[in-house]
Formats: structure tokens, C-alpha cells, sequence
């Protein structure tokens, strides 16, 4: 049987599962390879009376523009502040979630604290930005807080050096729950017989843990960390603008804030898209050096 009759035949006996790709395949195609044609505008004086074939042709003029413009040291730099501050303490935590109730003899005490950290992933970003204002106002529970040991109330938005703090913890509150749900997936097809071989050897816990645990789930954090460093400048843009206000943006405007400010309120659609197309090139770039990185480490890698 030749290959041509392999693919047919497997396609047939999986009909049900090919059904179930096209919505995907439909939702990614309409959303993800079509807008792909619209990226010849960065490269164009796009006028929207004219369309895109009928805008002239600037070259790499909005590139030139946006190196020399006065806010590319800023963008870059809160970018990459908060992106390295998000990854280096919130790439973590969800493996040592993970590990910690993996380490929860109780069921139903381990299902409530999943269930618990969970829930703020299912929270809108307009409902989490309002509880970040309501908290960090002058007279929001953290000020009240801070006030019964001697601290001034002030309104933590309003100033620029906190930003970044809150941005990321609110991201950790957000997000961790619902990130380790798949390294618990990961430690569960962990084999049994492993760890009562390290019991029986006279194994600690965290020799368990490191040995065993560790090791079992690393192709899984391995590849979930180059997927991160793929999406290193990607920082939350909805947050972020929703937190954003004139006291705090020298270090809370980031490219993709900028990206939607000149793109859509000021409506220059060919030097946004420029903009954007530089930040979608550094992140393929930065993927496929960890990719290579870690396949070389490591021989685990996502291609």
C-alpha cells in the first residue's frame, strides 16, 4: 500500500477528529494567515481610499522612522524590563505549584487550592485593572494596610517606580493556578514505580522532587520556556493600557501600548504595522535561538 492510500485510509477511519479541526482550521486561517497579506503596508504610505495595492511604496521609511524616534529607548527597555521580570519570577512558580500539590497527600484540600488558583484566570482584565486601581488608591486596602505601620497613604499608580511590581504581581495572581495545570498533567504520567524505587533507595522528599519529579517533567518546562522567550516582548497589552495613566508611563508605555496608540487612536496604519512587524521579528528571532539553545543543551526543542 502506498502512502497516498496510508493518508486516505487514516483520514477515513479519523473522519470525526478532521471535523473536528476545520472550525480551527477555518478561525486560523480568517484570523492568523489572512491578516499576513496586510504586512506589505509597513512597507507603504498605506492610504485607506486607495487600498493596499493602490498606496505607494516608501520602503523601509517607517523602519528608519520608528529607530530614530524619541521613544524607542523607552519602549524597549520597560519591554524588556517586563518581560524579564514576568518570565524570572513567574515562569516558576507554577512548577513549584505544581510539585507542591503533587506533594499533597489530601485530595480535596489539593482540588481546593487548584479551584482557588484557578479562578482569577477566568477574571476580565477590566474587572482585575479596577481591583489593581480600587487596591492601590490612597485609600485602598494596601494603603490601609500600610498606614497601621507608619506609612503615608499615596496612590501606588500614580507612581511610576511601583508599576512594574504590580503589573507582575498581578500577573502571578492571575496566572500561576492556571499555568500549572499543565505540569500537573506533566507529573501525573510521571511513572509510579520511579518514586517507589527512590522510596525504597531511602530517598528524601526533595530527593523525590529532584530527582524523580523534575527530571520526569523537564522536556515539559523546557519546551513551555522557549514557547515564553518566543513571546518575550508579547508583554500584556490590555493590563497595561488599562493601568497606564501620565504619572506612571515613562516606565508602563511598551511597544505594543505604542503599537495601538499611533496605529489606532492616531490612525497611522502603515508605521504601526511597521512597529509591529520589528517586535514579531525580534520574537521569531529570539525563538529560534532558544529553540537551537536548548536543543544543543539538551537535545529537547520544539522542531
Amino acid at each position: 500500500m502506498n502512502k497516498r492510500k496510508k493518508v486516505s485510509l487514516g483520514i477515513l477511519r479519523n473522519y470525526e477528529l478532521y471535523i473536528m479541526l476545520v472550525p480551527v482550521l477555518v478561525y486560523y486561517t480568517i484570523f492568523h494567515i489572512i491578516p499576513i497579506y496586510g504586512l506589505q503596508i509597513a512597507f507603504k504610505d498605506f492610504i485607506p481610499s486607495l487600498g493596499i495595492w493602490g498606496s505607494p511604496w516608501n520602503g523601509l521609511h517607517h523602519f528608519e522612522r520608528f529607530f530614530s524616534s524619541f521613544y524607542l529607548e523607552r519602549l524597549i527597555v520597560n519591554t524588556v524590563k517586563l518581560s524579564l521580570y514576568s518570565l524570572i519570577i513567574g515562569f516558576p512558580l507554577p512548577i513549584i505549584l505544581a510539585l507542591l500539590l503533587q506533594e499533597l497527600k489530601w485530595l480535596r484540600l489539593s482540588r481546593i487550592i487548584q479551584n482557588i488558583t484557578y479562578f482569577p484566570h477566568f477574571v476580565s482584565v477590566i474587572v482585575v485593572a479596577g481591583m489593581i486601581t480600587a487596591f492601590t488608591s490612597s485609600t485602598g486596602v494596601i494603603n490601609t494596610i500600610s498606614a497601621w505601620f507608619g506609612y503615608e497613604p499615596a496612590n501606588l499608580l500614580t507612581h511610576k517606580e511601583y508599576f512594574k511590581t504590580i503589573y507582575v504581581l498581578s500577573e502571578i495572581w492571575q496566572h500561576t493556578g492556571w499555568s500549572a495545570i499543565i505540569y500537573i498533567a506533566a507529573l501525573a504520567a510521571v511513572n509510579p514505580e520511579l518514586y517507589e524505587a527512590a522510596t525504597m533507595d531511602g530517598a528524601s522528599k526533595w530527593n523525590k522532587v529532584w530527582s524523580v519529579s523534575i527530571p520526569g517533567i523537564l522536556s515539559t518546562i523546557l519546551v513551555l520556556f522557549i514557547l515564553k522567550i518566543g513571546n518575550l516582548l508579547d508583554v500584556g497589552f490590555q493590563k497595561i493600557l488599562l493601568l497606564q495613566n501620565p504619572l506612571n508611563l515613562e516606565t508602563a508605555d511598551v511597544i505594543s501600548t505604542y503599537v495601538y496608540r499611533i496605529g489606532i487612536l492616531q490612525g497611522e496604519y502603515s508605521f504601526s504595522t511597521a512597529v509591529g512587524l520589528f517586535n514579531t521579528l525580534i520574537n521569531v528571532t529570539l525563538l529560534i535561538i532558544a529553540n537551537y539553545s536548548i536543543k544543543r543543551l539538551t537535545s529537547n526543542s520544539l522542531w
